[in-house]
């Protein structure tokens, strides 16, 4: 059986060449590629023959890894892709999930997590860290009163510390509502204020705090 050619991306070059050298030792996994940001990743994926794409979130300036992903899945005969970062809100998996990723690791596993979720994933079969498998299981069984899309988004612009009025000019949408969807969003998390909706939401992993 021929090598899965992996294309490794993150913007930090020490990180990528410690990908490429812990791999390096796998007899049956070869890294073809590297890419820095995200339109380089998928400038590689349509020029280099690529089983795998190996992608970080977070890239620095440009599109992060989610859209990056996104079109490289658009591309004819795309690589599998499998995301590598060190963020595990429900926020970045459900992203990622949504627009295709055949898996989702974090950088605090072991070597051999990831070697045996790249095997994983180039099989076509989802590739989940233990940590966001755990996750994604306890919201099943346990399901809580699930915030939208767009009240995600929401609280994401809370997070940065947005007024009601900036939140509506970013999204587009009037001020009031805005109001509507934090009332939503306060009984959801049953909180009371805007600094509490962010609290919660960050400790329950719905959101990360930017920077």
């Amino acid at each position: 059986m021929s090598a899965v050619r992996v294309t490794i991306v993150d913007d930090h070059p020490v990180v990528r060449a410690g990908l490429r050298a812990l791999l390096g030792g796998e007899p049956d996994i070869e890294v073809v590629a590297e890419a820095a940001d995200g339109e380089e990743a998928v400038r590689q994926a349509g020029l280099v023959p690529t089983d795998l794409v190996l992608m970080d979130l977070q890239l620095g300036e440009g599109i992060d890894g989610v859209e990056a992903t996104r079109r490289i899945l658009a591309l004819p005969d795309p690589p599998r892709v499998l995301v590598l970062t060190t963020y595990d809100s429900d926020a970045d998996i459900a992203r990622a999930i949504d627009v295709g990723a055949d898996g989702y690791l974090l950088k605090a596993g072991p070597p051999d997590e990831l070697f045996r979720g790249i095997r994983t994933a180039a099989r076509g079969e989802t590739a989940l860290s233990p940590r966001v498998a755990t996750r994604l299981m306890n919201r099943v069984r346990e399901p809580a009163p699930a915030l939208s899309p767009r009240e995600i988004e929401i609280l994401e612009l809370l997070a940065t510390g947005l007024s009601n009025q900036r939140i509506a000019r970013r999204l587009f949408i009037s001020e009031a509502t805005v109001k509507t969807h934090l009332v939503h969003i306060f009984a959801k998390l049953g909180v009371d204020t805007r600094t509490a909706a962010v609290t919660a939401a960050v400790e329950r992993r719905l959101i990360r705090l930017p920077g």
